[in-house]
């Protein structure tokens, strides 16, 4: 069964966000929180009857307005356009949304309850189907650099390894080379030693 929605408000970055949702923690998921904000102040369940009409409309989907403003909620806004001002207290928001639009009393529609519940559950699914493909794409991605990198590594044992086996083959050759070497010193010696005597002598 559906649970009933709620809708629920806070701030992050330059935008006010609202979203229907059935509890306070599919909220923070939804706005991808990494902390309670409603623990901290700094989100709460709305009761202005315009925010609630929007985020019903649209239940699981993350609405979006300008920082500070009192202006509707819609899934793309523009950019707070002042900045550099002050910005107005939470209270005094609040107040000026009240005094600039009186909350009308709309009676409690069940079956919008429960239609609004379902596209929630609806979104969500799909909110959850986008990240399972985003997370499916991530593992890919590893796998490939993690193939990339056992690929470089079998090359560089498999060249170790050649190197090693010419390397083994040639050292007979090396020994061989300085048995050579040193017999040709020694013979070269005593040549030497010879035709010095023989200079000697003649001199």
């Amino acid at each position: 069964m559906a649970r009933k929605l709620k809708t629920y408000q806070t701030s992050l970055g330059f935008f006010d966000l609202a979203i229907a949702a059935p509890s306070m923690k599919a909220a923070l998921e939804a706005w991808g929180a990494d902390s309670n904000l409603f623990h901290q102040g700094a989100a709460r369940e709305s009761d202005d009857p315009d925010v609630i009409a929007a985020a019903m409309a649209k239940p699981g989907i993350v609405l979006r307005r300008p920082v500070g403003s009192a202006g509707s909620f819609g899934e793309h806004a523009e950019l707070p356009t002042d900045l550099g001002g002050p910005r107005p207290t939470k209270a005094a928001r609040k107040s000026k949304g009240r005094t600039a639009k009186q909350p009308s009393s709309r009676p409690i529609d069940k079956a919008a309850e429960r239609k609004a519940a379902l596209a929630f559950e609806k979104e969500q699914k799909r909110r959850e189907r986008e990240w399972a493909g985003e997370e499916a794409a991530r593992q890919k991605d590893r796998e490939r650099r993690q193939q990339a990198v056992d690929k470089a590594q079998a090359a560089l044992n498999k060249a170790e390894q050649e190197h090693a086996k010419r390397a083994a083959a040639i050292q007979p050759e090396i020994e061989a080379l300085e048995k050579r070497s040193q017999a040709e010193k020694a013979r070269w010696n005593k040549e030497k030693e010879r035709l010095e005597a023989a200079l000697r002598r003649a001199g």
